[in-house]
C-alpha cells in the first residue's frame, strides 16, 4: 500500500501494531464501511467531533450500531449540552474531512471518548484519516497512541 497517513505514521513511531483497510474512494457511511471491509459492526467506531460551551471541543467514538447519546456525552464531558460541529470547521479545527476523521493527530488538542463498549473488545476499527481508509488496532493499545477516557456515550439504533 502507497497511502500513509499521519495516524498511521504515528502509530509507525510509536511502535503500535495496526492493520490497514481500504474500502474505495466514497465516503460511506459507517455500517456501509463494515459491509464494504468485511469487519464485525460492533467493532467499528465512528468518530463524532462535538461543540460544547464556550467552543470546547470532544471527539467521541462510538460504534457504527448505534449513535452518540448527547445527554451522556455531554455528562462524561461535564458540560450541560453538546452539539456535533459543522462540517465546514472540521478542517480547520481537526484537521480532517468528514468521512476521514481520525481520533489521531487532530490539528488541535481535544478530549477523546471511547464508548465502554469497547472494553469488551479486542479490537476496534476507526478511519485512517482519509476517506476509504479504516485501521484495525488492539483495544489494549489505545492508551499507547492517545490519551482519552472510556465512558457510556452510545445510544443503539
Amino acid at each position: 500500500m502507497d497511502v500513509k497517513t499521519n495516524p498511521m505514521r504515528h502509530l509507525d513511531r510509536l511502535g503500535i501494531p495496526y492493520r490497514v483497510h481500504y474500502y474505495g474512494e466514497e465516503a460511506l457511511g459507517g455500517m456501509e464501511v463494515a459491509t464494504a471491509t468485511g469487519e464485525d459492526p460492533r467493532e467499528v467506531f465512528k468518530t463524532l467531533v462535538m461543540v460544547g460551551s464556550p467552543r470546547n471541543y470532544y471527539v467521541f467514538l462510538v460504534p457504527v450500531t448505534g449513535g452518540l447519546d448527547l445527554k451522556k456525552a455531554a455528562a462524561s464531558v461535564g458540560e450541560k449540552s453538546v452539539s456535533m460541529l459543522r462540517q465546514d470547521e472540521l478542517p480547520k479545527l481537526a484537521g480532517y474531512v468528514h468521512g476521514g476523521c481520525s481520533p489521531l493527530c487532530l490539528k488541535r488538542p481535544m478530549r477523546i471518548t471511547v464508548d465502554s463498549s469497547a472494553e469488551a473488545l479486542d479490537r476496534i476499527y476507526f478511519s485512517a484519516g482519509r476517506i476509504g481508509y479504516q485501521l484495525e488496532v488492539a483495544v489494549s493499545d489505545l492508551p499507547g497512541m492517545m490519551e482519552f477516557s472510556f465512558a457510556d456515550v452510545s445510544r443503539p439504533m
